[in-house]
């Protein structure tokens, strides 16, 4: 790869603003839903696992009961002070440091705290927005999270910056366990999955929809979730409520696949591991529902080229970033690399998935750094085969591939 072939791709692509597809942000008028600051970042659920890792004496009953402060304290001390830091979860807290002209090469946190206490939460979204080069969020929102739909409810004006994805989890995942809080909401379901309880669902996934404007509908599922499959509550849902709704309203749906959810439920959020999933599944519903688009990332290395293959076969998969387990440079290398000589430009190359607000500073400034280098490379092969790209190509590939407009197209059947 030649060196100015690959500064000019970082250029543009640091003046190329983001569209991140998938956080678990808040807008901030949503107050204390939104997470932000060094005790957050650094008692994140990578780092919990981590910490737990390097002091297995530590019992985790223990570090639970502990406050946060105090547990990020044990983290910074473990992980940053008598250890380098190099995982990626370490390092991206250091990016984040760095970017804020933070000095993270101290073993107290006193200066760093009160750095974010003087903050305000809108002053501290645009710092980090401009930081991250993100022009545009999309939160994750639950209407069964009782301060969530509090917030919708009472009603805010919203920062256009941070749009809206309904998620499935709670209400049709281990059906009929949320029967009761759909009932608490007005919708007259019962245990059965009969007409009436379907037509419920669809009534409270449209109304949602409609209420927070949501952009597409996501779900996280099970290596296993299988379609077709009549006898499984949540495939039924997903048929016969979840895509009926999508198609109406025009709206992709998401499907987050190959989560072990608690196989350590001593370890809370950081308790999950991972599980190869049946792409099968992926192209039989891609098939059946060929006028609606299922944005679609995997939780597992090994499914990574499988959903490739599939989404050449079919226009409305459309794969998406490199989730969780996935996002680490070294993977988001090689499957960025696979995806474009695969698929072109037609995928959505990353999301960050964040849950605390400065983690857009670090997984962007990550991502951006390894995903150019691989975009560069190909130019070079490009060069190679007497097709040299101009930097206007190059401005335009990049504002394709993380504009989000992917999300908003429509496929035909046909």
């Amino acid at each position: 790869m030649t060196l100015t072939l690959q500064k000019t791709v970082a250029q543009v692509f640091a003046r190329t603003p983001v569209t991140d597809i998938h956080t678990h942000l808040f807008d901030p008028a949503m107050g204390p839903l939104l997470l932000w600051g060094i005790d957050e970042l650094l008692t994140y659920h990578y780092l919990v696992a981590e910490v737990l890792r390097a002091r297995p004496e530590t019992s985790i009953k223990a570090f639970w009961t502990m406050p946060k402060p105090a547990q990020a304290d044990l983290i910074w001390q473990e992980l940053f002070v008598k250890r380098s830091p190099v995982s990626e979860a370490c390092r991206g807290v250091l990016t984040v440091l760095q970017a804020l002209g933070l000095n993270a090469n101290t073993g107290s946190l006193a200066e760093i705290r009160a750095f974010f206490a003087a903050q305000t939460v809108r002053g501290y979204v645009d710092r980090v927005f401009k930081l991250g080069g993100v022009e545009r969020v999309y939160m994750t929102n639950d209407p069964l999270h009782p301060a969530e739909r509090a917030a919708w409810e009472k009603g805010f004006e919203r920062d256009q910056r941070f749009l809206a994805a309904l998620r499935l989890d709670s209400a049709l995942k281990d059906w009929p366990a949320s029967v009761g809080a759909l009932q608490a909401l007005g919708y007259a379901v019962d245990t059965s999955l009969s007409g009436r309880t379907i037509g419920e669902v669809r009534s409270y996934l449209d109304d949602w929809c409609r209420k927070i404007d949501a952009r597409y509908m996501a779900i996280s599922l099970a290596p296993d979730f299988t379609y077709p499959d009549a006898t499984n509550s949540l495939t039924n849902l997903m048929v016969k409520a979840v895509i009926p709704v999508a198609r109406e309203r025009g709206i992709p749906v998401a499907l987050m696949i190959g989560v072990r959810k608690a196989v350590n439920p001593y370890l809370g959020d950081a308790g999950d591991s991972v599980g190869p999933a049946d792409l099968a599944t992926v192209e039989r519903l891609a098939r059946d529902f060929g006028d609606v688009t299922f944005m679609v990332t995997l939780l597992a290395r090994e499914n990574m080229h499988g959903l490739c293959i599939a989404a050449r076969k079919f226009k409305n998969i459309v794969p998406f970033g490199c989730w969780w387990f996935l996002n680490n440079p070294s993977l988001i290398r090689e499957i960025t690399a696979m995806r474009l000589e695969l698929l072109g430009l037609s995928f959505i190359p990353q999301h960050s998935d964040c849950r605390i607000l400065d983690q857009l500073i670090y997984k962007w400034t990550h991502s951006r750094a390894v995903i150019g280098d691989v975009l560069a490379s190909k130019y070079d092969d490009l060069a190679a085969a007497g097709r040299p790209v101009a930097e206007a190509d190059i401005r335009r590939d990049l504002t394709e591939l993380f504009d989000g407009r992917l999300i908003s197209q429509r496929p035909s059947i046909s």
